[in-house]
């Protein structure tokens, strides 16, 4: 550290102490020669010494030095003899021993003053740098205005108050100074003796720390984090104690509301039936919920810190990260924001697929990722038994259908049957009496012979094909075709009804993806129905079409001339079990129009103003590349 001093007087260099030197010497001879004719010879040294010493006090000790040479000087050469006389060499002896003294003296008064006034320059910065300090702690202590900083003495009552500690507690400095600090505590902390046993445990423990409730001076209570710390001096005697204390009632109130959240979550996340992963930017698990424990059978303790890939099957579990690395770089989500089904992979190896939605957050600079995961396994299970069931209801329609159109059926096979029998027996007939002529009348009758029995084996089939159990198979089929098919068999029998029938077909609504069985099976209930509801009409037309519907679907329209329906029956019609038949069960419509709508079209019935009853049902129109780019 650099000191700087000021001067105790004008410093005074060589030649200033030799103006002042000669003037007091010159001033002493004078008065020497002025008084000799008085005191003889014993004047001169005496007041040379006296110009010696008034150097010295005016200038210092090289003032002095000066005088005592030139007064020695001028001594030997006012003496006549200064040698020979032995009062003269006492005197000027004298003068040297004084002369030295004086300047000696005047060096050790010089050093003494200039050490005395540097202590006191010491003495006087480290008072200002005390002071200095003394106001920055001062500041330091009432800046913490978040923070009572107050001081004790060893009775236990406040010596020192900071802002902080009038914020908090509401007293100011000059009405507080002094109190006891039990002022501070609930009265039945003070009933108790707690203030005086908080100091006795910080004297005995060194520190003391609490949290508690404190007053403040408008009497209301509030959560304190209290720290006591005693204070010793140099020689170990307890000067007083610190104390710091800090208002928490918020913070405590806030962390309760946390804590409550919280518990109020962990509850939620424990019995919510979905499983929830939350992992960081890297994709490693941060959390891992109990739901997601039982769907994919790990602990949560083996997976959290993991890479969130573990529970994908390949190639999913392969591309992951290069999924959240893009999505980082370039923003564009494919999957946050939306719901789609995926496939997870268990402990054991097994897959489990699960509708998986992803949300985002943002906190505390880090970006996290949140997944909602649906187990599907039951619902999917469950979806593939209703589906046999269905498929299993829809093939018992069929065989009942076949089973009411067994008269029919029979009366239709034994028209060809008989053809073919009355043919075969012409034949033989012809036979017997083989003439050539009869030859071409047997050819003939063979021939007849055989057109029925095809018309019968194509009956056999179709109605074979048509009660079939088997997979649902959804393929390109061509319409008309499978109209005209259907119509072959809805009509088997209702010819001697004397119904019409029209198809009215455009070719451009063709083809559709369909599984031709039960779109048959669809069309045969729609067919049968309509003529079933012509029988006492006078007018027996069915009309059967079709048309585009769309971009990409087509309607099918099977069309009567029958009494139509009423309102109220139209608007339930598809419902099961109800039926306008006294013996029907109110299946067929229910089972068409869950066929319709599993081929991705609808079903509905209208009635057109000029009689009769409408029923419309779509299908997905496929169009070809080549239409589509024509």
């Amino acid at each position: 550290m650099t000191r700087t001093y000021a001067a105790l007087s004008p410093r005074a260099g060589p030649i200033a102490s030799l103006a002042v030197a000669l003037p007091c010497v010159a001033f002493a001879t004078v008065a020497a020669l002025a008084l000799e004719s008085l005191l003889g010879d014993l004047p001169i040294w005496l007041l040379l010494t006296v110009a010696v010493l008034a150097s010295a006090w005016a200038s210092g000790m090289t003032a002095a030095l000066f005088a005592a040479a030139a007064s020695t000087i001028t001594g030997l050469l006012l003496v006549e003899t200064p040698f020979r006389d032995t009062d003269h060499l006492i005197h000027a002896a004298g003068f040297a021993t004084v002369s030295i003294g004086i300047v000696l003296v005047t060096g050790r008064l010089s050093h003494w003053r200039k050490a005395a006034h540097i202590h006191e320059i010491d003495a006087g910065e480290n008072w200002r740098k005390a002071h200095e300090t003394a106001e920055e702690l001062a500041l330091l202590i009432d800046g913490a205005s978040s923070l009572a900083i107050y001081m004790l003495d060893e009775d236990g009552r406040v010596a020192i108050w900071n802002k902080g500690a009038e914020r908090i507690k509401g007293w100011k400095e000059e009405e507080i100074l002094g109190s006891s600090a039990a002022t501070f505590y609930p009265p039945e902390d003070v009933a108790s003796g707690k203030p005086e046993a908080d100091l006795a445990f910080a004297r005995d423990h060194g520190r003391f720390e609490e949290k508690s409730w404190r007053l403040r001076k408008n009497g209301s209570e509030f959560l304190a984090d209290v720290t006591i710390t005693p204070l010793y001096d140099e020689s170990g005697r307890l000067r007083g104690y610190g104390k710091v204390l800090r208002d928490i009632t918020d913070e405590k109130a806030a962390e309760r509301a946390i804590e409550k959240r919280e518990a109020q979550l962990n509850s939620i996340l424990a019995t919510v039936p979905d499983a929830m992963v939350v992992i960081d930017a890297e994709g490693t698990m941060l959390s891992f919920s109990a739901a997601a424990q039982r769907m994919f059978g790990y602990e949560e303790a083996e997976v959290l810190g993991r890479n969130v890939s573990m529970l994908m099957p390949s190639p999913d579990q392969e591309a992951h990260d290069g999924y959240i690395a893009r999505y980082l770089q370039t923003g564009k989500a494919f999957i946050i924001g939306s719901t789609r089904r995926v496939m997870g992979c268990r402990k054991d190896g097994t897959l489990v697929p699960h509708d998986l939605a992803i949300g985002e957050a943002t906190g505390g600079g880090e970006r996290v990722f949140t997944g909602f995961m649906r187990d599907l396994t039951a619902e999917e299970a469950t979806a593939a038994h209703l589906k046999d069931l269905q498929a299993e209801l829809i093939h018992v329609s069929r065989v009942s259908a076949m089973g009411a159109m067994a008269s029919t059926l029979a009366h239709e096979l034994n028209q060809p049957i008989t053809a073919v029998v009355n043919y075969v027996q012409v034949a033989h007939m012809l036979l017997e009496d083989p003439q050539p002529e009869a030859i071409a009348e047997v050819r003939e009758a063979l021939a007849d012979a055989a057109s029925e029995s095809l018309r019968a084996g194509q009956i056999v089939r179709r109605l074979r094909d048509f009660v079939a159990r088997g997979e649902v198979q959804k393929q390109v089929e061509d319409l008309p075709k499978l109209i005209e098919e259907a119509c072959s068999l809805g009509l088997v029998g209702l010819s001697q009804n004397g119904i019409e029938t029209r198809l009215t077909l455009d070719p451009a609504a063709t083809p559709v993806l369909a599984d031709r069985v039960q779109i048959e099976q669809v069309l045969v209930n729609l067919i049968r129905n309509a003529a079933e509801a012509m029988a006492d009409s006078p007018v027996r037309r069915l009309t059967i079409s079709s048309a585009l519907d769309g971009p990409a679907m087509v309607r099918v329209t099977i069309a009567d001339t029958g009494p139509g329906l009423a309102e109220e029956v139209a608007s339930q019609l598809f419902q099961a079990f109800l039926s306008t038949k006294s013996e029907g069960m109110g299946l067929g419509l229910s089972i068409c129009r869950t066929i319709v709508e599993a081929h991705g079209g609808k079903i509905w019935v209208d009635a057109p103003a000029e009689g009769g009853t409408r029923f419309h049902f779509t299908l997905m129109h496929i169009v070809s590349e080549d239409r589509n780019d024509g």
